[in-house]
C-alpha cells in the first residue's frame, strides 16, 4: 500500500477512530489501526473485541499509487501527524516496515493484517431510522451522563444507553438508578416502527464514539437497530457494536408515578440555578457530597457542609413561587451535570412532592431527568 494524504485530514481520521481502540488486548494488531487503500480513499479500521465496538471510516480525497491494506502503528503515527508542519504525507507500507514522509522519515514496523478481524459495513435489513447529527448529538448530551459507569455485573443492563424508534420519534434513556434521563427527537422511521418493544442497550463506548463522529449539524445519519446489534452511518463513519445484554427498569412507569405524586411545579432558571448549585457546592467534600435546599416564597436557599472544608450558603431569587416551605436535598453533581446538559434553555420546570421521595426537572415535553433526593 502507498498512498499520500492531507497530514491534518489523516490526523483528524486517526484521532477519529483511536477511540475504538481496546485499552487492553493481547492482539498486537488491535492496538493499532488497519488502512486499506482504494480509489481515492483510505478506509481505516479500528475495533474492540471486548466490547464489540468497532469504526469504519473513509478518508476521501487522498493519493493512491498502491492500493493494499496494512497496519498502521497508531501511537508513532498519531505523533508522528502531530509533530510535522507539513500539509501532506506519505505512507508506504510493505511487508516489513510502515515508511512515513513527511518533513523526515520515520520507519515503523509492519504487522500481519490478517490478525485483524473484519466488522460489517451497514446493513439495516430494511428497517432503520435518520436523525439529524444535531438533533443525535442533543439526546447523547442529555442522557448519556446519567448511565452507570462501574460496570457491575448485577447491573450490567444500566451500563448501557437503551435506544428506542417508535413511530417518528427517536429516544435515549440512561440511568444508574439514583437519576434518569429520557430525551426524545425527531426521526425519519424506514420499514417496520416496532423496534420500540424490542430492548436495544447500546454500549457507553459506542455511543461516544458515535457523538465524537457527528460534525456537520444538518447530515442525516442513518440508524439501524438489530437483535444482538447496531450501526450507525455517518458520511463518513460507520460504527458497528453489539448491544449491551440485560433488563432495562420500566421507566415509563418510574416517570408516570412520580408526576402523579408531584403537588409542586416551580421554574427554574437554568443558568442562574446552575450558578448557585456549583457556589453552593464549594463547600462540600468527599463525605459529604450534599446541597440542602429550601423552597420557600419567592426564593430557593442552598447550603453545604463539609467536616474538613467550611460551610456556605447562597439564595436564588423565584419570584414565581408562592408555593409552601419545602426542604429537598442533592447529590450537586447530579444538578450540574444535568443542568450543563441544557444549554441554550433559558428554563426548567421541577416537579416534587415531598423531600424524600423522586424529583422530576422538565425541559418541555422532549426531555425529563429524574434525580432521587439525599435523605437523612
Amino acid at each position: 500500500m502507498k498512498v499520500t494524504c492531507q497530514r491534518d485530514s489523516l490526523l483528524m481520521a486517526c484521532q477519529a477512530v483511536s477511540a475504538a481502540v481496546p485499552a487492553h488486548t493481547t492482539i498486537p494488531a488491535l492496538k493499532n489501526i488497519k488502512a486499506t487503500a482504494h480509489d481515492d480513499a483510505l478506509l481505516l479500521v479500528a475495533y474492540d473485541p471486548t466490547q464489540g465496538v468497532g469504526i469504519r471510516y473513509e478518508l476521501r480525497g487522498i493519493t493512491v499509487a498502491r492500493a493494499g491494506s496494512c497496519i498502521l502503528p497508531k501511537d508513532q503515527l498519531i505523533q508522528i501527524l502531530r509533530e510535522s508542519s507539513d500539509a501532506d504525507i506519505s505512507l508506504d507500507a510493505g511487508k516489513e516496515a510502515v515508511v512515513a514522509k513527511a518533513s523526515g522519515r520515520y520507519e515503523m514496523l509492519s504487522l500481519d493484517v490478517d490478525e485483524f478481524p473484519d466488522i460489517p459495513s451497514f446493513d439495516d435489513g430494511g428497517r432503520y431510522h435518520e436523525v439529524t447529527a444535531g438533533t443525535l448529538r442533543t439526546l447523547i448530551k442529555r442522557t448519556a451522563f446519567a448511565a452507570d459507569k462501574k460496570d457491575t455485573t448485577a447491573k450490567f443492563a444500566l451500563t448501557g444507553v437503551l435506544w428506542e424508534a417508535e413511530g417518528q420519534t427517536t429516544r435515549l434513556v440512561a440511568t444508574d438508578t439514583k437519576r434518569l434521563a429520557v430525551c426524545e427527537g425527531v426521526a425519519t422511521v424506514h420499514g417496520p416502527t416496532d423496534t420500540v418493544k424490542a430492548v436495544h442497550l447500546v454500549p457507553l463506548k459506542a455511543v461516544g464514539l458515535l457523538e465524537r463522529n457527528l460534525v456537520d449539524d444538518n447530515e442525516l445519519v442513518r440508524v439501524g437497530l438489530r437483535t444482538n446489534d447496531a450501526l450507525f452511518q455517518t458520511e463518513r463513519a460507520m460504527i458497528y457494536t453489539s448491544l449491551v445484554q440485560g433488563k432495562f427498569p420500566p421507566y415509563r412507569d418510574i416517570i408516570a408515578k412520580t408526576r402523579k405524586e408531584a403537588v409542586q411545579k416551580i421554574s427554574l432558571p437554568v443558568v442562574e440555578f446552575l450558578s448557585r448549585v456549583r457556589q453552593s457546592a464549594i463547600m462540600t467534600d468527599e463525605e459529604s457530597m450534599r446541597v440542602d435546599m429550601t423552597f420557600e416564597p419567592g426564593q430557593v436557599t442552598m447550603k453545604a457542609r463539609g467536616a474538613k472544608t467550611g460551610s456556605s450558603e447562597v439564595s436564588l431569587a423565584l419570584p414565581e413561587y408562592d408555593g409552601p416551605p419545602t426542604e429537598i436535598a442533592f447529590d450537586p453533581q447530579y444538578l450540574i451535570e444535568f443542568l450543563r446538559a441544557l444549554e441554550d434553555e433559558p428554563t426548567v420546570v421541577l416537579e416534587m412532592s415531598t423531600g424524600s421521595r423522586a424529583a422530576l426537572f422538565k425541559c418541555g415535553d422532549q426531555y425529563s431527568y429524574l434525580v432521587m433526593p439525599l435523605t437523612g
